[in-house]
């Protein structure tokens, strides 16, 4: 099968290799629009004057998002600024007028034990009036207490504030009417006009610290994008702070610094304020002016950057997700494919026990998973993605190797409750999407936090899915600060580091692999194999080979039961229970009062199917169950081959207990099911080649016993042998089926309406390969074909309402309930009464069967009638009237068929 399925396979495996295409075409993508103009170091054109153009870049001619990858080998110097709220946010009590137009005053709070100390400190602070010497005018900026409400930046190269639009705020107790100008600010070669405006700064004290806490803590206000926004610009608690002691606690604005999880992306403006304090303690001392003069800060000296995102880094958790999690719906999607297509069973009924079953199907799925595994880290590592270049390649094959294991079990877990390949897969492939999508939108989200308890994220990872996020979480944050440091991703000392979760994740998936690898095997046997759910309690049964004794086994059933059957039931019953008595037997098959009801649902109530079934086949014959559809003949078979369990009662096989030792029966089992059970992929001949090793043939064997049997069925010859099946009409799909249950040469063979879609030759042509292999063998036939029944089987029992009614071979059955001639005539209508009369005279106790149009049929009782004497009287009535046509016929088997089968139904409607 895998042979033919060998282009499926080599897809699957390559699939990586696209994947890993399309991370590299998506990284070239980003790295194409990143190096676009836009992103990179801004240049300009400057004319010479000579009608050329010089091209000219730096830190001067970008903007704010470009400044950031240009080359300084002298950075800019900057003053230092406070962070002020935007106008719309400030803290006012006043009504919001100046909000509308942007004059709020901004806020600071002052606290400490000594109220007229931190006054007269904190007035020090916005006392120096703004003067600015043009000669140098940054150096007359970084002398006041300047703030601004832009963001700032994840750097000081080129702060927001000098760049942007917004002015600079310009803090003072009082600001006059003329408050705002405009500046140059000379940077190199360049000229950047700065507006400078007056902010009034109001310093209000509170009588304690933990008033200024609850004060800014109800002082936050909705910015965009839900984002939290501080309306105070600062807050001073100066404890003990006196004279000859200085001791402040600031709370400082950083609500600005848009953080996103836990990292950072830009820098929070503190420094002026502790700055700002110090100066106005020094400027409180008495004695000389005193100053703490903090007027800029620079960046260290950097060459050209460009932005580079290791896109396979950045994306992975997520995207590996997906692709590792896909195997999981291809292995659950075979599993149930087998499941509902009745495969697994067909196998078990013909031999296959569940252990090799689940070492074959686990080797196969292993072998593929970890082929598919390791093309993705070669095709990945090939074409250079950091992600597997850089960790330890024995870390990536733990991982993904145990894995994988897991992923395997829990497709076995999960196909034992599934029946239907289609809701199978969409099941699987939700889980595949729905694991990645709250890996990387929630469960990630626990990973960063630091707050979150460790324990919490354990717990989360004992979900297979999020385990495996977690590991590719691990693996992508190490590939990504190795190629952004330029240092190793991760190796084996890694797994010590307290904030490393792969060490956690090998454990829960080892731990988990071999938990599920329990549990998935023990539902398999309770829920596909049927066993019961304490299959672990039960005792070990004894052989039963040369014993067929068993408690129950004298009980003959209800009374009533007992009365309502016919004498060769009873005759059959009282068999079974000789042969129940006796240590040894030739008898293959023995059934005792088999039953089986199902529940009622819907509120209807419950279905008798088998009614209490006795009967015992010796070897070499061939038993055929005939009745009507709904008798119960199929939940017969599916009870003899262990598709149901019985409800009560039970059978035994060459010996052995059908409810307790059907893994042993199936060794010596044959079935051609009503519907054909086939791979579509494999041929004729490979079927019976599989089929005749699971019955432990092999090498020259194997061989003639394949190619008799196709002959046996006409599927040797034209090729049709190595056709496959899925190309076979009905009827060759039958004739296989038989096939298939007699090879091995198996002790039972169950045959459900084997001729069913056949045409009169094959039909013929099947019948002789069943004669002949009735012979060392028990069969159980159903057919609808009494011709296929009389021709076939030695005996007959015909199966009505769940309950066998009479038993017996063609001749006997007939003999018994067909006891009549069956006699017709045809004339005119108007002699109708003279044939009437006729048969009266011939038989007294004459039954007419029907009329219409001059033919009339009746049953004359064979004891009181001479065929001679039937002849003569034709002839005697040829003279009187004209007689179109006539007849004498025996009673068929179809006739008692219908006979017993309508008084049966009777019988049964009546109670």
């Amino acid at each position: 099968m895998q042979k033919r399925n060998i282009k499926t396979n080599i897809r699957l495996i390559l699939f990586p290799l696209f994947l890993c295409l399309l991370l590299v075409f998506i990284q070239k993508w980003v790295n194409y629009e990143l190096d676009k103009p836009s992103i990179g170091c801004g240049c300009i054109c400057v004319d010479t004057g000579k009608g050329q153009c010089e091209k000219r870049c730096g830190v001067e001619y970008s903007s704010l998002k470009q400044g950031f990858f240009c080359a300084i080998p002298h950075p800019p110097e900057w003053p230092l600024l406070l962070q002020v709220p935007y106008p719309q946010f400030r803290a006012v009590r006043t009504g919001d007028s100046c909000k509308r137009t942007g004059s709020c005053p901004v806020t600071m709070l002052i606290t400490g034990n000594n109220q007229t100390f931190g006054q007269l400190v904190a007035g020090n602070m916005f006392s120096r009036p703004l003067n600015i010497n043009s000669s140098d005018i940054l150096h007359s900026l970084a002398d006041n207490a300047l703030g601004s409400e832009t963001e700032t930046r994840v750097d000081h190269v080129l702060d927001a504030a000098f760049l942007s639009k917004s002015p600079v705020d310009f803090l003072q107790p009082k600001c006059p009417s003329n408050s705002r100008f405009s500046l140059a600010i000379h940077l190199g070669s360049a000229t950047i006009r700065k507006d400078v405006r007056c902010v009034q700064g109001l310093q209000l004290w509170r009588n304690s610290s933990s008033e200024i806490n609850d004060e800014l803590y109800k002082g936050y206000r909705k910015g965009n994008s839900e984002r939290k926004i501080n309306e105070i610009l600062a807050a001073y608690d100066f404890v003990n702070s006196k004279e000859n002691l200085f001791n402040v606690t600031i709370w400082y604005n950083s609500t600005y610094k848009r953080d996103r999880g836990n990292q950072p992306l830009a820098l929070v403006r503190v420094a002026r304020s502790i700055n700002l304090a110090s100066n106005a303690y020094l400027q409180f001392l008495p004695g000389p002016t005193r100053e703490i003069l903090f007027e800029f800060v620079k960046e260290m000296p950097k060459p050209e950057t460009k932005l580079r995102l290791d896109f396979s880094s950045l994306l992975g958790p997520l995207f590996f997700t997906w692709v590792i999690m896909q195997l999981f719906p291809v292995v659950l999607t075979s599993l149930v494919y087998e499941k509902e297509h009745r495969l697994r069973i067909m196998m078990k009924m013909h031999g296959l026990e569940d252990g090799p079953y689940w070492m074959i199907s686990y080797a196969y799925f292993l072998t593929i998973s970890s082929i598919y595994m390791l093309c993705f880290v070669i095709f990945g590592s090939t074409i250079g993605l950091n992600f597997f270049r850089l960790n330890d390649y024995s870390i990536q094959f733990v991982f993904y190797f145990l894995y994988i294991n897991l992923q395997i079990c829990l497709a076995f877990l999960v196909a034992d409750w599934f029946s239907h390949v289609k809701t199978a897969a969409v099941v699987g492939y939700m889980m595949v999407f729905g694991t990645g999508l709250l890996g990387g939108f929630l469960f990630q989200l626990f990973i960063q936090d630091s707050s979150f308890p460790k324990a919490g994220v354990i717990a989360m990872e004992l979900f297979p899915g999020f385990s495996l996020y977690r590991g590719l979480y691990e693996f992508s944050q190490y590939a990504f600060n190795g190629d952004y440091m330029g240092t190793d991703g991760m190796r084996w000392k890694d797994l010590n580091d307290s904030n490393n979760g792969m060490r956690e994740v090998l454990i829960i998936t080892v731990v988990e692999w071999l938990v599920v690898l329990v549990v998935a095997y023990y539902a398999d046997q309770v829920v596909s194999s049927g066993k019961t759910p304490l299959l672990f309690l039960r005792k070990q049964q004894q052989n039963l080979t040369s014993s067929f004794r068993k408690p129950s086994s004298r009980r003959l059933g209800s009374k009533v039961f007992v009365q309502m059957e016919k004498l060769d039931v009873d005759q059959e019953r009282e068999k079974v229970e000789q042969l129940l008595l006796e240590s040894s037997t030739s008898y293959s098959i023995i059934c005792n009062n088999l039953k089986k009801i199902y529940p009622g649902t819907d509120g209807n109530p419950e279905k008798f199917a088998v009614r209490g079934l006795s009967l015992a086949l010796p070897e070499g014959e061939c038993f055929g169950m005939l009745g009507p559809n709904g008798a119960g003949k199929t939940s017969f078979i599916n009870m003899m081959i262990g598709l149901i369990k019985p409800s009560s009662g039970t059978a035994y096989v060459q010996g052995l207990d059908i409810r307790t030792d059907m893994d042993r029966i199936y060794t010596s089992m044959g079935v051609c099911p009503q519907h054909d059970l086939l791979w579509d992929t494999l041929t004729g001949r490979e079927h019976l080649f599989f089929y005749g090793r699971l019955k432990n043939l092999n090498g020259a064997d194997l061989t003639h016993a394949v190619e008799e049997s196709l002959k046996s069925v006409n599927l040797f010859h034209g090729g049709v042998a190595d056709k496959q099946s899925g190309k076979y009409s009905g009827g060759m799909k039958r004739r296989l089926s038989v096939a298939i249950s007699l090879i091995g040469d198996p002790k039972v063979v169950y045959m459900d309406e084997p001729s069913t879609g056949l045409d009169p030759a094959s039909r013929n042509m099947l019948w002789d390969v069943v004669k002949r292999a009735k012979q060392n063998r028990a069969i159980i036939l159903t057919t609808h074909s009494m011709e296929e029944a009389e021709h076939l089987c030695d005996r007959l029992g015909i199966f009505v309402d769940g309950r066998l009614q009479c038993v017996g071979n063609a001749k006997e059955l007939k003999a018994r309930y067909g006891g009549s001639y069956v006699f017709t005539m045809t004339t005119s209508p108007t002699h109708e009464e003279e044939v009437e009369n006729l048969v009266n005279q011939l038989s007294p106790n004459a039954t007419k069967v029907y009329q219409i149009s001059g033919t009339q049929k009746f049953e004359l009782p064979k004891d009181e009638i001479r065929i001679a004497d039937v002849f003569e009287a034709v002839e005697n009535a040829k003279s009187r009237f004209t007689v179109q046509a006539w007849g004498l016929a025996d009673t068929t088997l179809e006739d008692v068929f219908i006979k017993v089968a309508r008084g049966a139904q009777a019988i049964s409607s009546l109670s």
